[in-house]
């Protein structure tokens, strides 16, 4: 009889978001007459912009036609896409990449979990806490945690929690792991590091032979000016780190699905000699393996997003979310809630008022408001007593949310 990969069996039994949605359908055909503001999950509500609709009309006009037809693009991402990329991402931020360093992908979620292919099992692995899910499930998949503790922590993580006790801040790892996961704008806590506190983390990673994975799929909601948006604006970062980035909550790109992920050509890792290897050649050969490219009528969408009109409606919706994240934070600091997040992200942060439990805070909320985020400790043992809120919703039901939270007993 086959045998199956006894990780999998390892993780809890069901996924944050599924358990959110299995409650919010519940309480749903519970209470048909009652209409929930959803605050949850980090999915929008604004349509894709005129420009990537136009630009995914001809596409699909040019899948019609014999000579513009594509089959089977390159693994890689087209070169139209890369290139402006290149030259709209980062050069204009004088970052210089390289077409080749650049992997067009079905987006950020994806890449972050895969990249794991590329690694040792036996890389120790540190996160920042709470943190995105997928960063600790896909390791846990791949035989890198070690067992569930009591505490909610895996064996073979080091955790570095993020507190208002900190700062959201923090503190470099002790236990000298070999692949550090860095998500700034935080998910889900909405917080940043400063230019000078990053470099602190491409120094750590330098001198102790660490990979950080950074997870950049929020910069588009950088408003201050000493947050970078890129960890490649940091000096050496090219020697230790690969950047994730999406078109899912800028342009709107969640069911489209596309994204990207840079992996310097000066990045190596060591083979089971000790000899170092190319982690750029490693990903382009993975990619090749087993992924056929993200496809040709969505690049050509994620392509007019740099164009002229594009960039100024994709700015319109981010400003428009971000209007959103200021009415959050507001309202709940207006009611003594204490809250970050809101001003470089689109996510929310609150502590729970009166020690109370994030789960437990979730069905007050939904039950007594109709308004549904995210408990906190699903995102990672110091998440418990906080709670998620996105901006992502209309300007409206943002409006009603925050009135309905204000009446919370």
């Amino acid at each position: 009889m086959f045998k199956i990969n006894d990780n999998f069996c390892k993780l809890p039994a069901s996924y944050l978001f599924s358990e959110v949605a299995k409650r919010l359908e519940r309480f749903r055909l519970e209470n048909p007459d009652k209409t929930i503001i959803r605050m949850g999950i980090g999915d929008v509500t604004r349509p894709i912009c005129p420009a990537a609709i136009e630009a995914l009309h001809r596409a699909v006009d040019d899948q019609a036609s014999a000579p513009s037809f594509h089959g089977y693009g390159p693994e890689q991402g087209y070169a139209f896409l890369r290139e402006r990329i290149a030259e709209i991402d980062f050069k204009a931020r004088g970052v210089e990449i390289a077409t080749d360093e650049i992997f067009v992908s079905d987006g950020a979620k994806s890449d972050t979990g895969n990249i794991g292919d590329i690694l040792a099992l036996t890389d120790k692995v540190a996160v920042t806490d709470p943190v995105y899910p997928v960063y600790v499930d896909t390791n846990v998949m791949a035989g890198r945690a070690g067992t569930l503790q009591p505490d909610g922590c895996w064996s073979g993580i080091e955790y570095l929690p993020c507190t208002l006790a900190n700062g959201f801040v923090p503190a470099l790892p002790k236990g000298n792991p070999d692949v550090i996961y860095l998500c700034y704008p935080n998910n889900p806590t909405g917080t940043t590091l400063t230019r000078s506190q990053l470099k602190e983390w491409v120094d750590y990673a330098l001198a102790h032979g660490a990979l950080i994975l950074f997870d950049a799929a929020y910069e588009a909601y950088i408003t201050e000016d000493d947050v970078p948006h890129s960890i490649f604006e940091i000096p050496g970062a090219r020697r230790c780190a690969i950047e994730f980035r999406s078109f899912s909550k800028t342009a709107g790109f969640t069911g489209l699905r596309c994204g990207y992920t840079v992996v310097p050509h000066e990045l190596t890792g060591l083979d089971a000699e000790g000899r170092p290897v190319e982690l750029n050649r490693l990903w382009n050969r993975r990619q090749c393996t087993k992924f056929n490219g993200a496809s040709y009528v969505i690049q050509r969408a994620a392509e007019a997003l740099y164009s002229p009109e594009g960039r100024r409606q994709v700015a319109e919706t981010v400003g428009y979310y971000m209007r959103n994240a200021s009415l959050l934070l507001d309202g709940l600091r207006s009611r003594g809630i204490e809250a970050v997040g809101g001003v470089n992200s689109p996510y929310v942060w609150l502590k729970t008022p009166g020690g109370m439990g994030s789960w437990e805070f979730f069905d007050k909320l939904l039950h007594e408001c109709c308004v549904a985020g995210t408990p906190g400790v699903g995102f990672g043992p110091s998440g418990e007593g906080y709670f998620r809120l996105t901006a992502f919703n209309t300007h409206q039901a943002t409006l009603e949310a925050v009135e309905r939270i204000n009446n919370l007993k």
